[in-house]
């Protein structure tokens, strides 16, 4: 596992950004404790692995 750009992860999951952002709502707090804020675009190989778990995603 890779940083990935959440542009990345919704082209993966055939969303777009702004589905993306709705389905992380209700892990924001999760998210938040991660190091992730809602305005960042690269993110860390755990959070990419946790989010691509967390809404069934098949990365590379």
């Amino acid at each position: 596992m890779k940083t990935m750009l959440k542009r990345e992860l919704a082209d993966a999951a055939g969303v777009s950004m702004r589905t993306l952002h709705r389905w992380c709502q209700p892990y924001r707090e999760e998210l938040t404790s991660m190091g992730v804020k809602p305005n960042d675009k690269l993110l860390s190989p755990k959070v990419a692995r946790f989010l691509a778990d967390k809404f069934c995603i098949d990365l590379p």
